[in-house]
């Protein structure tokens, strides 16, 4: 079992998070190939949202964080559309296949959950 943090965010821009424990059992495996170029755009993100701190250090014209932040936010999305896909092809399809309902159920609750930060 894994312990997870996740932030739900409120209208004024604060978060809050909240642990929470998944259990995520695989019977088959991911395209490492695909899963690797999902680490990659993330790290990229990182390194990006990395910059972006050090822009506001540095007191960096307001608009230009923003735009700067606006793509941070757009590669994030991006890596979860890539996540999700990822899920469809392997996890959900073969959750459709052994009749696992939970599978799928947990997926609705996670896209709900990404599309409603997104």
């Amino acid at each position: 079992m894994e312990v997870f943090m996740s932030f739900d965010h409120t209208d004024h821009g604060e978060s809050t998070a909240h642990e929470h424990e998944h259990e995520h059992h695989h019977g088959h495996h991911h395209d490492p190939k695909r899963m690797k170029a999902i680490v990659n755009r993330l790290s990229k993100s990182i390194g990006h949202l990395e910059s972006v701190k050090k822009m506001i250090e540095d007191d960096r014209d307001c608009t230009e964080v923003l735009i700067q932040l606006a793509a941070v936010r757009s590669a994030i999305n991006n890596c979860g559309k890539e996540i999700l896909k990822e899920h469809m092809s392997h996890c959900i399809v073969h959750a459709v296949q052994d009749g696992d309902e939970e599978a799928i159920k947990a997926l609705n609750e996670a896209v709900d959950k990404f599309m409603k930060n997104s």
